[in-house]
C-alpha cells in the first residue's frame, strides 16, 4: 500500500505544479470576486473546491468537472458522521474513482498486486483523509498566519519571491523553491506551531528505550504509543522561544533544526519508505505550501485577513 502511494506521488510530479497553479489561480479569482461583492471572502469552501480539483487531477488524472457530485461528498468526509449517513456519499466517491481513475486503479492491480476494490478504497483514503483533509486543516492556518502578520513579513516574502522567480507563474517550480529560504521557513514554522495531525500512534514491535533530551522510557513490545506533536514541537530544549512564531527559524543554520521538525510522523530530514510510518506525501505537502505562498506574492503585494477570511488584497504592481 505504501509503495502504491509513493508511486502515485512520483508519477503525479509531472503535472503537480501546473495543476496547482491553474486551480490556485481560479481560487484567488473567486476570492477577489467575493471581496469585490461582499467586502470580504470566507474562503474555506473555495479552498476546498481548489483542493479537490487540484488533487483529483494530480493524483487520479480525473477531472471533477466531468462528474461534480463527489465534491459535496468529500466535504462530508472531513467530519465525523455515523456510517449510515455517509455510505451513499462514499459509494459516489468510489464510483467516481472507478470511472475516471481507471489507469491508477489498474496500476494498483497490475504492479502492486492489489484488488480493484483495495486500490479504490485506499485512493479514497489518500485523496480524502490524507491529502484533502490535511491540506484543509493546514492551509487556512498558513494563509491566516501570513495575512494577519503586522511585522513586515509580507514585504520580505514578496521581495524573495520576485527576486527568485519574478511575477510569472512559469517561473515557479519545485527547483525554484531551493532558493526561497524564507518562504520555506514560514511553511516549516507554521507546521511546527500547528501540525495538522496532532496525534500519532504506533505499537512497539520490540522492547526498546525511548529517549528524549532529558528523559528515558522503557518500552515493551506490543505497547501502544501515542505522540502529541504540538507538545514535542514546543520543546524549549530544542526551539528557542518555542511559543513564538519566528518566520526565520529555519533559515541558514536554522535548517539544522529540521531534524527535530516532526509533523509528518518522522523528521523533516527523513524520507518516507515502505518500511516506516512517515507520511508518503511529506515533501509534496511542504513544497506545495511553499508554491502557494510564492504564488500569493506573485499575484499580490499584500493580503489581509485571518484563518477564516480574506478581507483585502493589493494586486502586484
Amino acid at each position: 500500500m505504501k509503495n502504491y502511494s509513493l508511486d502515485i506521488l512520483k508519477r503525479s510530479s509531472k503535472v503537480w505544479v501546473a495543476e496547482l497553479q491553474a486551480n490556485l489561480d481560479k481560487f484567488f479569482d473567486t476570492v477577489e470576486s467575493e471581496i469585490s461583492t461582499n467586502g470580504t471572502s470566507s474562503f474555506f469552501s473555495h479552498l476546498q473546491t481548489f483542493l479537490f480539483y487540484f488533487l483529483s487531477k494530480s493524483l487520479l488524472g480525473a477531472d471533477p468537472a466531468l462528474d461534480p457530485a463527489p465534491l459535496v461528498e468529500i466535504f462530508l468526509h472531513s467530519y465525523t458522521y455515523p456510517s449510515a449517513l455517509v455510505n451513499g456519499g462514499y459509494q459516489k466517491l468510489y464510483s467516481f474513482i472507478e470511472r475516471h481513475g481507471k489507469e491508477v486503479v489498474q496500476r494498483g492491480e497490475q504492479e502492486f498486486g492489489l484488488s480493484a476494490s483495495d486500490s479504490i478504497n485506499n485512493l479514497i483514503f489518500t485523496l480524502g483523509f490524507n491529502a484533502f483533509g490535511g491540506f484543509s486543516l493546514f492551509l487556512p492556518t498558513l494563509i491566516g498566519t501570513i495575512a494577519s502578520d503586522k511585522t513586515g513579513l509580507q514585504a520580505r516574502l514578496r521581495d524573495e519571491v520576485k527576486q527568485v522567480c519574478g511575477s510569472s507563474s512559469s517561473g515557479l517550480s519545485f527547483d525554484s523553491l531551493k532558493d526561497m529560504e524564507l518562504v520555506n521557513s514560514v511553511v516549516y514554522e507554521t507546521l511546527r506551531m500547528n501540525p495538522p495531525v496532532q496525534l500519532q500512534y504506533a505499537r512497539a514491535r520490540k522492547d526498546f528505550q525511548l529517549a528524549s533530551l532529558d528523559s528515558a522510557f522503557d518500552i515493551k513490545k506490543g505497547e501502544l504509543l501515542c505522540g502529541y506533536q504540538p507538545l514535542a514541537m514546543r520543546d524549549g530544549n530544542v526551539f528557542d522561544e518555542p511559543e513564538s512564531f519566528k518566520p526565520d527559524r529555519f533559515v541558514g543554520k536554522g535548517k539544522e533544526l529540521l531534524s527535530y521538525l516532526f509533523w509528518s510522523n518522522g523528521p523533516q530530514t527523513g524520507s518516507p519508505t515502505e518500511s516506516n510510518k512517515q507520511c508518503a506525501a511529506k515533501d509534496f505537502v511542504t513544497m506545495s505550501a511553499s508554491l502557494i505562498v510564492a504564488r500569493i506574492f506573485q499575484r499580490y503585494d499584500s493580503i489581509s485577513g485571518d484563518s477564516g477570511k480574506i478581507t483585502a488584497v493589493e494586486k502586484a504592481k
